[in-house]
């Protein structure tokens, strides 16, 4: 039986780490990079996990924090990200090597007394391949699945006129949009990106919720953490800005909308679907053959904002999972 060895995450791995997950993972992104997870400091307990072969070749990394959750003592990969979950090299995803991955975590997972681990795996249209394997490798070892809906445009299933593939409704609301003598542009100063900001919040605080980034964070993203990763996007009125978005670029693969928000005493103008429409078009424009919107859903899948998940749907989405695995010991 194949042995792989398994030892704690040491600052000193950060650049082999980031490559190995940009350069030779199947399913990582820069969300399971450490020069992203290591913005948030000291907020989370960091336990992350390397896997290796031999004396140094890396198989997979897996980006965790350690939490309380009740009283139990939680192995989380990751409360930081979007994607956490166990980030497997190219060379080494096959039935013998992740059947040997999913042996030696657990191993680990119990002997250092964890009550509870939950891994957020990367969705497949961020992924190189398809997860279905790791995915088979958990459902094996009894591991609970919870799953997030999302909504995403596959642009190689998408007719060329953009607004053909939206709903009536949607069609309609954009022509509506089109009389209020909106713009849309690209926004790179600090000044515009605290305006957008302070919509997002107004926005988010109807729901009683925040923002997951603070402002500094977002301009950190923007000028020297994630300068060629991160991009914000706004609709004016008569110079103001009333709606607006922050985007993710997974490469040159998925244009995927982080944040999106509209002035709520505007809405008469349609911005949303202004912006969305706008977006949309940029991303194709640009030659991504994704555009995600992300998930509509709350406490781990379980309750759908049907509202949201229906005005995405308008634009001609398709229907993407994220799952998150759960085991207790």
């Amino acid at each position: 039986m194949l042995e792989l060895k398994i030892r704690e995450y040491q600052s000193c791995d950060r650049k082999k780490w980031d490559n190995f997950v940009m350069e030779k993972s199947m399913n990582g992104t820069f969300l399971q990079t450490k020069g992203f997870l290591d913005y948030h400091g000291e907020r989370f307990k960091d336990v992350s996990l390397i896997i290796y072969k031999g004396n140094d070749t890396m198989v997979a990394v897996i980006p965790a924090c350690e939490i309380q959750d009740q009283n139990r003592r939680v192995f989380h990969a990751h409360c930081g990200s979007t994607f956490g979950g166990i980030v497997i090299a190219k060379d080494f995803y096959d039935i013998e090597h992740v059947d040997a991955i999913m042996n030696v975590l657990e191993e680990y997972l119990k002997q250092h007394l964890y009550q509870e681990v939950r891994i957020k795996c990367t969705s497949d249209i961020f992924s190189k391949q398809n997860n279905n394997l790791l995915y088979y490798y958990l459902f094996q070892r009894d591991y609970i699945v919870y799953d997030e809906l999302s909504c995403y445009i596959d642009f190689n299933q998408y007719n060329i006129d953009i607004i053909s593939n939206f709903s009536s409704s949607r069609r309609r609301d954009y022509k509506y949009s089109l009389k209020n003598n909106l713009s849309f542009r690209k926004i790179d100063n600090r000044s515009d990106i605290a305006e957008f900001y302070n919509i997002l919040c107004d926005n988010l605080q109807k729901f009683g919720a925040k923002p997951v980034h603070s402002l500094d964070e977002l301009i950190e993203f923007k000028e020297e953490r994630l300068c060629d990763i991160v991009e914000f996007y706004g609709v004016f009125h008569e110079n103001k800005m009333i709606a607006g978005s922050m985007v993710f670029l997974f490469e040159n693969k998925v244009f995927h909308t982080q944040y999106l928000a509209a002035d709520q005493s505007c809405l008469k103008m349609f911005p949303m679907n202004y912006l969305d429409t706008n977006l949309i078009m940029t991303a194709k424009e640009r030659g991504f053959q994704y555009f995600s919107f992300g998930t509509s859903t709350e406490e781990h899948g379980k309750v759908l904002n049907k509202r949201l998940a229906e005005f995405k749907e308008g634009f001609g989405t398709q229907y993407g999972i994220n799952k998150m695995y759960v085991k207790t010991f």
